[in-house]
């Protein structure tokens, strides 16, 4: 019953398939604006969890546009191409990030995430 507005970014945790394309689970995740971290208010769906995210080293890359699964799967492929063999991170879940409301039609920010083990 709380209006929290937009939160950025939107993450999404991508699990890829063998041939890096995402399998149909996913996980979507908002930020809790700062003024409810303290005391989230309490999902009134059982399918909505609040969760701490712990601090995190982070591989990037950004890219513009209306982002859609194909774009994050190539992105993706991409940022996996130039840190090559020597760089460790989880292989088995990337974040899918995006910044901006759908009405933004220019400036637009995405990102994939790889999390450093």
């Amino acid at each position: 019953g709380v209006g929290m507005g937009m939160t950025a970014p939107i993450s999404i945790t991508a699990f890829p398939a063998e041939d890096g394309s995402l399998q149909q689970k996913v996980k979507v995740s908002l930020r809790i604006p700062s003024q409810f971290q303290a005391n989230p208010p309490c999902p009134s769906d059982e399918s909505i969890q609040i969760e701490e995210r712990q601090g995190m080293t982070i591989y990037s890359t950004q890219f513009g546009g209306y982002a859609k699964e194909v774009d994050y799967v190539n992105y993706a492929a991409k940022l996996k191409s130039a840190l090559g063999s020597e760089a460790a991170y989880h292989k088995d879940f990337y974040f899918c990030n995006g910044y901006d409301p759908p009405m933004k039609p220019y400036g637009r920010r995405n990102e994939v995430w790889f999390v450093k083990e």
